[in-house]
């Protein structure tokens, strides 16, 4: 038996998934990518916990659609990034197919879990956990005390380890 809150999803999807999928189409200018963050963030609207009342859906639609467009924005510079990485490896070290793929997802993940962190924070941890730098080049590094580095390493780790 369906819930309510699939039952209005799928209520709100047929309404409005063929506007959302052309107002993404004129933002991102590709069909494709617009019909599958239109998927993506009608997904999203199922992950809710509870059904919410809403007075203007396609407001709402759009806010979840930018917030999943922004996610694909986040993840397209993340893979071009690993990528350039990746770029610099001689090719006699650089990581199989499998590897690469495992490693990319799971900087999806850490950067899930970073989300929201002030730069620095982000920085100060991945230089430490990445990087494999000691508190005091992270500190020479960024410019910040000792006793910032441990405050930013404490408050990145608390982030992942909560978000567990």
């Amino acid at each position: 038996m369906p819930s309510a809150l699939s039952s209005s999803v799928e209520g709100l999807y047929h309404a409005h998934h063929n506007w959302l999928t052309q107002w993404l189409r004129r933002r991102l200018g590709c069909p494709h990518s617009a019909a599958d963050l239109a998927q993506d963030t009608f997904v999203r609207l199922l992950q809710l916990r509870e059904a919410p009342q809403l007075i203007e859906p396609r407001a709402f639609i759009t806010t979840v659609a930018k917030r999943v467009m922004c996610n694909h924005f986040r993840r397209q510079e993340l893979e071009r990034a690993y990528l350039q990485a990746l770029a610099s490896v001689p090719e006699d070290l650089a990581p199989s197919e499998e590897h690469r793929a495992i490693i990319f997802e799971t900087l999806l993940e850490l950067d899930r879990l970073l989300d929201g962190l002030p730069l620095l924070v982000k920085r100060a941890f991945l230089l430490a956990q990445v990087d494999g730098l000691g508190h005091a080049q992270i500190g020479a590094e960024l410019g910040i005390s000792l006793a910032t580095v441990k405050r930013y390493l404490n408050k990145a780790a608390l982030r992942c380890y909560f978000a567990l």
